[in-house]
């Protein structure tokens, strides 16, 4: 196996075979899946007898480190005093979507391939929308809207308005039937606001691009409120091959300016 695969690999997680594993790690693993077969709720509490050295054969500074692996995790929280032990702990989407966010921010992907997800994955849930997005969810979407609608005067108010047209994207996430859609879809989003390449292209000044957003996303909700899914697919299909050509030249554009590139050789 060559070096590069074995990173990759790694990189999702410990290989489902794995002989030689921390004891901590093991059996972190092992009450997970305890709380997984046992079908534990937010706020239930572990069952104390989970945690005895005996059951698990180890001792009690291996069971420490491994509820500290899992509350890393976010799966659980200890409380301590009368009523206290480890709770069973829900993860928000948002904080496991910067989490995951902060992993790629160490090894940073590049536009193309954020777009190259975000081209097969938004077509979908706009159609999404057009099926099930509710009129509260609609609205706040017009309400997005209405936080760039007037030209920005500087280049800081731009910059806000870039992220307010992400938040409309994130809008239809946060609502998407299938789940895992919306994740997929949220973390992408996330990275176009935290990549420094991304964050660079932002902060330039271009009013035309809002002019841009702004006619996609009105048609887009037109469609969802005539639940019209083919078109709203159609219509964010559009959108994002727009935008990724956009991205990609000022992405190409921003290198070129760079200190020590010579842009005549681009």
């Amino acid at each position: 196996m060559s070096d590069t695969s074995l990173e990759s690999r790694q990189a999702f997680g410990p290989p489902f075979a794995e002989k030689k594993r921390k004891r901590p790690d093991v059996i972190a693993d092992m009450l997970r899946d305890r709380m997984i077969d046992a079908e534990l709720k937010p706020g239930d509490r572990m069952p104390a007898e989970w945690l005895e050295e005996d059951a698990l054969r180890a001792s009690r500074g291996t069971v420490r480190e491994a509820l500290k692996i899992l509350e890393f995790q976010g799966l659980i929280a200890s409380k301590t005093g009368p009523g206290g032990g480890i709770f069973i702990r829900a993860v928000q989407p948002a904080e496991a979507i910067q989490t995951v966010t902060s992993l790629f921010l160490q090894a940073p992907p590049s536009i193309a391939d954020i777009y190259a997800l975000r081209k097969t994955l938004e077509p979908e849930l706009a159609a999404d929308a057009a099926l099930h997005l509710p009129a509260s969810a609609i609205k706040t979407l017009q309400d997005k809207i209405r936080l760039y609608e007037g030209e920005a005067e500087t280049a800081e108010e731009e910059y806000v308005q870039r992220l307010a047209e992400l938040d409309f994207h994130a809008e239809l996430a946060r609502h998407a039937q299938n789940p895992v859609l919306g994740f997929a879809c949220g973390l992408l989003l996330n990275l176009l606001r935290d990549l420094p390449v991304c964050r660079a292209i932002y902060e330039e000044r271009n009013p035309g691009l809002r002019e841009t957003g702004i006619f996609y996303q009105i048609a887009l909700i037109k469609a969802i409120r005539a639940r019209d899914a083919s078109k709203a697919r159609a219509i964010m299909t559009e959108h994002m091959a727009e935008a990724e050509a956009y991205m990609l030249e000022r992405e190409r554009l921003t290198v070129s300016r760079k200190p020590g590139r010579d842009s005549d050789q681009e």
